[in-house]
Protein backbone atom coordinates (compact mmCIF):
# COMPACT_ATOMS: atom_id res chain seq x y z
CA UNK A 1 0.00 0.00 0.00
CA UNK A 2 1.45 3.32 -1.07
CA UNK A 3 1.40 6.35 1.22
CA UNK A 4 2.73 9.88 1.14
CA UNK A 5 4.17 11.22 4.41
CA UNK A 6 5.85 14.62 4.62
CA UNK A 7 5.74 14.72 0.80
CA UNK A 8 7.67 11.43 0.66
CA UNK A 9 6.14 8.41 -1.04
CA UNK A 10 6.67 5.03 0.60
CA UNK A 11 5.24 1.52 0.39
CA UNK A 12 3.69 0.67 3.78
CA UNK A 13 3.62 -3.02 2.86
CA UNK A 14 7.45 -3.14 2.92
CA UNK A 15 8.61 -2.14 6.42
CA UNK A 16 12.24 -2.69 7.41
CA UNK A 17 12.41 -3.43 11.13
CA UNK A 18 15.80 -2.57 12.66
CA UNK A 19 14.90 -3.41 16.26
CA UNK A 20 16.00 -6.41 18.29
CA UNK A 21 13.11 -8.30 19.94
CA UNK A 22 13.11 -8.95 23.68
CA UNK A 23 13.38 -12.62 24.73
CA UNK A 24 13.94 -14.43 28.00
CA UNK A 25 16.87 -16.59 26.96
CA UNK A 26 20.57 -16.32 26.21
CA UNK A 27 19.79 -15.13 22.67
CA UNK A 28 18.78 -11.75 24.09
CA UNK A 29 21.49 -9.07 23.92
CA UNK A 30 22.72 -7.84 27.30
CA UNK A 31 24.63 -4.79 28.48
CA UNK A 32 25.50 -3.05 31.71
CA UNK A 33 26.09 -6.20 33.77
CA UNK A 34 22.46 -7.30 33.93
CA UNK A 35 20.97 -10.79 33.74
CA UNK A 36 18.66 -11.89 30.95
CA UNK A 37 15.08 -10.51 30.94
CA UNK A 38 12.39 -12.45 32.77
CA UNK A 39 9.14 -13.38 31.04
CA UNK A 40 7.09 -15.79 33.13
CA UNK A 41 3.45 -16.54 33.91
CA UNK A 42 1.76 -15.06 36.95
CA UNK A 43 1.39 -17.55 39.79
CA UNK A 44 -1.27 -17.19 42.48
CA UNK A 45 -1.53 -20.22 44.75
CA UNK A 46 -1.92 -23.24 42.50
CA UNK A 47 -3.11 -21.10 39.56
CA UNK A 48 -0.62 -20.43 36.75
CA UNK A 49 -1.33 -17.92 33.99
CA UNK A 50 -0.36 -20.25 31.17
CA UNK A 51 -2.83 -22.04 28.92
CA UNK A 52 -0.53 -25.01 28.33
CA UNK A 53 -0.49 -25.68 32.10
CA UNK A 54 -4.21 -26.38 31.93
CA UNK A 55 -5.21 -24.00 34.73
CA UNK A 56 -5.79 -20.78 32.80
CA UNK A 57 -7.86 -19.71 29.83
CA UNK A 58 -5.27 -17.07 28.97
CA UNK A 59 -1.52 -16.55 28.88
CA UNK A 60 -0.81 -13.93 31.55
CA UNK A 61 2.87 -13.05 31.87
CA UNK A 62 4.91 -10.72 34.01
CA UNK A 63 7.92 -9.17 32.28
CA UNK A 64 11.01 -7.80 34.04
CA UNK A 65 13.67 -6.07 31.99
CA UNK A 66 15.84 -2.97 31.75
CA UNK A 67 15.32 -0.78 28.65
CA UNK A 68 18.98 0.28 28.49
CA UNK A 69 20.40 -3.21 28.97
CA UNK A 70 18.11 -5.58 27.13
CA UNK A 71 17.66 -4.50 23.54
CA UNK A 72 16.62 -1.70 21.25
CA UNK A 73 15.62 1.38 23.20
CA UNK A 74 15.08 5.09 22.65
CA UNK A 75 16.12 7.63 25.27
CA UNK A 76 15.71 11.35 25.86
CA UNK A 77 18.02 13.74 27.71
CA UNK A 78 16.35 12.67 30.96
CA UNK A 79 18.77 9.75 30.81
CA UNK A 80 21.58 11.99 32.07
CA UNK A 81 19.87 14.85 33.97
CA UNK A 82 19.18 15.33 37.65
CA UNK A 83 15.62 16.44 36.93
CA UNK A 84 13.16 13.92 35.48
CA UNK A 85 12.31 14.08 31.79
CA UNK A 86 10.25 11.40 30.08
CA UNK A 87 10.71 10.03 26.57
CA UNK A 88 6.93 9.89 26.37
CA UNK A 89 6.74 13.67 26.84
CA UNK A 90 9.82 14.66 24.82
CA UNK A 91 9.06 12.78 21.59
CA UNK A 92 5.77 13.82 20.03
CA UNK A 93 6.44 13.20 16.31
CA UNK A 94 7.33 9.81 14.90
CA UNK A 95 8.18 10.07 11.18
CA UNK A 96 11.56 11.45 10.10
CA UNK A 97 13.79 11.59 7.07
CA UNK A 98 16.82 9.42 7.81
CA UNK A 99 20.19 8.53 6.36
CA UNK A 100 21.71 5.10 6.94
CA UNK A 101 25.51 5.05 6.93
CA UNK A 102 28.04 2.27 7.56
CA UNK A 103 31.34 3.03 9.31
CA UNK A 104 34.32 0.99 10.46
CA UNK A 105 35.44 2.36 13.85
CA UNK A 106 39.04 3.55 14.11
CA UNK A 107 41.50 1.89 16.46
CA UNK A 108 42.64 4.41 19.07
CA UNK A 109 44.79 2.78 21.74
CA UNK A 110 42.65 0.02 23.22
CA UNK A 111 39.43 1.55 21.88
CA UNK A 112 37.43 1.47 18.66
CA UNK A 113 36.09 4.96 17.96
CA UNK A 114 33.60 6.45 15.51
CA UNK A 115 35.08 9.82 14.59
CA UNK A 116 33.79 13.08 13.22
CA UNK A 117 35.58 12.24 9.98
CA UNK A 118 33.63 8.98 9.71
CA UNK A 119 30.32 10.83 9.94
CA UNK A 120 31.20 13.80 7.75
CA UNK A 121 32.71 11.60 5.03
CA UNK A 122 29.70 9.28 4.97
CA UNK A 123 27.21 12.15 4.80
CA UNK A 124 29.22 13.89 2.09
CA UNK A 125 29.30 10.67 0.09
CA UNK A 126 25.53 10.35 0.50
CA UNK A 127 25.17 13.90 -0.79
CA UNK A 128 22.46 14.70 1.75
CA UNK A 129 22.49 18.26 3.04
CA UNK A 130 19.64 17.89 5.51
CA UNK A 131 18.17 14.89 7.33
CA UNK A 132 16.33 14.57 10.63
CA UNK A 133 17.83 11.23 11.72
CA UNK A 134 21.09 9.37 11.25
CA UNK A 135 21.39 5.59 11.52
CA UNK A 136 24.90 4.27 12.14
CA UNK A 137 25.75 0.68 11.26
CA UNK A 138 29.20 -0.32 12.51
CA UNK A 139 31.46 -2.67 10.56
CA UNK A 140 32.02 -5.53 10.67
CA UNK A 141 28.32 -6.36 11.04
CA UNK A 142 27.86 -10.04 11.97
CA UNK A 143 24.39 -11.35 12.74
CA UNK A 144 25.48 -12.34 16.25
CA UNK A 145 25.36 -8.64 17.24
CA UNK A 146 21.74 -9.41 18.08
CA UNK A 147 22.81 -11.85 20.79
CA UNK A 148 25.98 -10.39 22.35
CA UNK A 149 26.68 -9.82 26.01
CA UNK A 150 28.41 -6.43 25.84
CA UNK A 151 29.24 -6.17 29.53
CA UNK A 152 32.94 -5.49 30.16
CA UNK A 153 33.84 -5.79 26.46
CA UNK A 154 34.68 -2.12 25.76
CA UNK A 155 32.47 -1.81 22.65
CA UNK A 156 33.09 0.89 20.03
CA UNK A 157 31.72 4.35 20.80
CA UNK A 158 31.17 7.80 19.34
CA UNK A 159 33.78 10.47 20.01
CA UNK A 160 32.57 13.78 21.41
CA UNK A 161 33.54 15.69 18.24
CA UNK A 162 31.37 13.36 16.16
CA UNK A 163 28.38 13.95 18.43
CA UNK A 164 28.93 17.72 18.22
CA UNK A 165 29.10 17.48 14.43
CA UNK A 166 25.83 15.53 14.31
CA UNK A 167 24.18 18.14 16.54
CA UNK A 168 25.50 21.04 14.48
CA UNK A 169 24.18 19.39 11.31
CA UNK A 170 20.72 19.75 12.85
CA UNK A 171 20.17 16.00 13.10
CA UNK A 172 17.58 15.37 15.79
CA UNK A 173 17.63 11.59 16.14
CA UNK A 174 20.68 9.36 16.43
CA UNK A 175 20.36 5.59 16.03
CA UNK A 176 23.28 3.20 16.52
CA UNK A 177 23.90 -0.56 16.75
CA UNK A 178 25.87 -0.33 19.98
CA UNK A 179 24.81 -0.44 23.66
CA UNK A 180 25.86 3.19 24.09
CA UNK A 181 27.14 6.15 22.12
CA UNK A 182 29.69 6.56 24.92
CA UNK A 183 32.63 4.48 26.12
CA UNK A 184 31.61 1.71 28.52
CA UNK A 185 33.97 2.80 31.31
CA UNK A 186 34.30 6.58 31.02
CA UNK A 187 34.15 7.69 34.66
CA UNK A 188 30.61 8.98 34.11
CA UNK A 189 31.66 11.67 31.63
CA UNK A 190 29.06 10.70 28.98
CA UNK A 191 30.64 13.15 26.54
CA UNK A 192 28.76 12.03 23.42
CA UNK A 193 25.37 12.01 25.19
CA UNK A 194 25.94 15.50 26.55
CA UNK A 195 27.26 16.83 23.24
CA UNK A 196 24.36 15.44 21.21
CA UNK A 197 21.70 16.82 23.57
CA UNK A 198 23.70 20.00 24.19
CA UNK A 199 23.43 19.46 27.95
CA UNK A 200 25.97 21.70 29.66
CA UNK A 201 24.94 21.11 33.28
CA UNK A 202 23.12 17.96 34.37
CA UNK A 203 21.98 19.64 37.59
CA UNK A 204 20.29 22.60 35.90
CA UNK A 205 19.58 21.93 32.25
CA UNK A 206 20.23 24.85 29.92
CA UNK A 207 17.30 26.25 27.95
CA UNK A 208 18.95 25.50 24.61
CA UNK A 209 19.34 21.80 25.42
CA UNK A 210 17.72 19.58 22.79
CA UNK A 211 14.70 18.26 24.67
CA UNK A 212 12.99 16.91 21.54
CA UNK A 213 15.98 14.91 20.32
CA UNK A 214 16.56 11.21 20.94
CA UNK A 215 19.23 8.55 20.96
CA UNK A 216 18.30 4.99 20.02
CA UNK A 217 20.80 2.25 20.88
CA UNK A 218 21.17 -1.48 20.24
CA UNK A 219 19.51 -1.57 16.85
CA UNK A 220 20.53 -4.11 14.22
CA UNK A 221 20.69 -3.23 10.52
CA UNK A 222 21.01 -6.34 8.38
CA UNK A 223 23.68 -6.37 5.68
CA UNK A 224 20.98 -6.69 3.03
CA UNK A 225 19.79 -3.16 3.84
CA UNK A 226 21.69 -0.67 1.71
CA UNK A 227 23.12 2.62 2.92
CA UNK A 228 21.01 5.53 1.79
CA UNK A 229 17.92 7.61 2.46
CA UNK A 230 14.82 6.26 4.20
CA UNK A 231 11.73 7.39 6.03
CA UNK A 232 12.01 6.41 9.69
CA UNK A 233 9.03 5.56 11.87
CA UNK A 234 10.34 5.70 15.44
CA UNK A 235 7.94 3.69 17.60
CA UNK A 236 8.25 3.14 21.34
CA UNK A 237 6.20 2.01 24.33
CA UNK A 238 4.47 4.85 26.21
CA UNK A 239 6.49 4.65 29.42
CA UNK A 240 6.92 7.72 31.60
CA UNK A 241 10.63 7.03 31.87
CA UNK A 242 13.88 8.42 30.50
CA UNK A 243 13.94 5.54 28.01
CA UNK A 244 11.59 3.01 26.47
CA UNK A 245 11.98 -0.17 24.45
CA UNK A 246 11.48 0.86 20.85
CA UNK A 247 10.85 -0.40 17.34
CA UNK A 248 12.43 1.81 14.68
CA UNK A 249 11.08 0.90 11.26
CA UNK A 250 12.49 2.11 7.95
CA UNK A 251 10.70 2.58 4.65
CA UNK A 252 12.49 2.88 1.36
CA UNK A 253 11.74 6.18 -0.32
CA UNK A 254 9.97 5.60 -3.63
CA UNK A 255 11.54 7.46 -6.51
Amino acid sequence: MKATINNIQIDLSKPIDISIPLTNNEQNPIAWYQNIPEIEPVKMGDWIGKVSEGKSSTNFNNIFFNPHAHGTHTECLGHITRDFYSINQCLKQFFFTAELISVKPKKVGEDLVITKEHISTALDKANCSSVEAIIIRTLPNPENKKHLNYSNTNPPYLEEAAAIFIREKGIQHLLIDLPSVDKEHDEGKLLAHKAFWNVKDINQVNQDARFHCTITEMIYVDNTIKDGSYLLNLQFVSFENDASPSKPVLYKIEK
